[in-house]
């Protein structure tokens, strides 16, 4: 595995798993009079954890999909350069970081912005990396 996938893999495994800070957190701060199965409650009636435990999923998932599917346009054109073995590397950190930092609350303006921006920067370098080979093949 190319160490783009292994990176990805490990992308997408958090992104997979980071569901579960918000559903602790939805059954330790239960609703009075909610019905979670018939619809979900409202994310201000639990402490703010849960709701930037909620964000921060979706916020994973809607970055990782334009990633993921930029690394593995490269993978299929033969496109492996330092730059997308770097750009996975600090995306996944930077995703990493990102969701302890919100979950936790501990990143906070600009701390979060800005780790936001430095991973999505590192999707643009993979599309960059992409739009440079084209003229290669």
């Amino acid at each position: 595995m190319t160490i783009e996938f292994t990176y990805l893999t490990l992308t997408l495994m958090l992104a997979a798993s980071l569901w579960i800070p918000y559903i602790v957190g939805v059954n330790t701060h239960p609703q009075d009079g909610v019905d979670s199965f018939e619809r979900p409650p409202a994310l201000m009636g639990f402490p703010p954890w849960v709701h930037r435990a909620h964000r921060a999923h979706l916020n994973l998932i809607e970055t990782a999909m334009p990633f993921a599917a930029l690394l593995l346009m490269a993978h299929i054109l033969d496109v492996s350069t330092p730059v997308t073995i770097w750009a996975a590397a600090a995306f996944f950190w930077l995703r990493v970081i990102h969701a302890i930092g919100m979950i936790s609350g501990i990143a906070r303006f600009p701390a979060r912005p800005l780790i936001f921006l430095l991973s999505w920067l590192c999707t643009l370098a993979v599309g960059v990396q992409l739009l440079l080979s084209s003229g290669t093949g």
